[in-house]
């Protein structure tokens, strides 16, 4: 009797245990974002799943691969994670034309 007693509290203990779904959020807004760079700095239009964004290029020169861009409004589109079409025009001219996957807090910098 002790033994089938010990045996249920041991099983309602381990029913208790916090078993279920958690979520953690790190307090950062769900933001992507995308600069462009040339040979020289010129303005563009950029057309991101259909919204057009006037922004400048970022001089190629003044851009490392190991250094991150400083992002302006000038130069940075913040979009939402996930896939976008995008088609860059100069002038008239289509530029570049891509479809882009962006992770969370991703910085991609797309060159021309």
């Amino acid at each position: 009797m002790k033994k089938l007693l010990a045996i249920a509290i041991l099983m309602l203990t381990m029913v208790g245990c916090g078993v279920g779904t958690y979520s953690n959020t790190s307090g950062r807004s769900e933001k992507a974002s995308i600069s462009f760079v040339a040979a020289r700095e010129y303005p563009i239009i950029v057309s991101v799943d259909g919204t057009d964004y006037s922004v400048n290029t970022v001089k190629l020169k003044a851009y490392r691969r190991d250094k991150r861009i400083k992002e302006t409004a000038a130069n940075t589109i913040y979009l939402t994670p996930g896939k976008h079409e995008i088609v860059v025009t100069s002038n008239g001219t289509e530029v570049k034309k891509d479809l882009i996957f962006l992770s969370n807090n991703e910085s991609k910098v797309i060159e021309l």
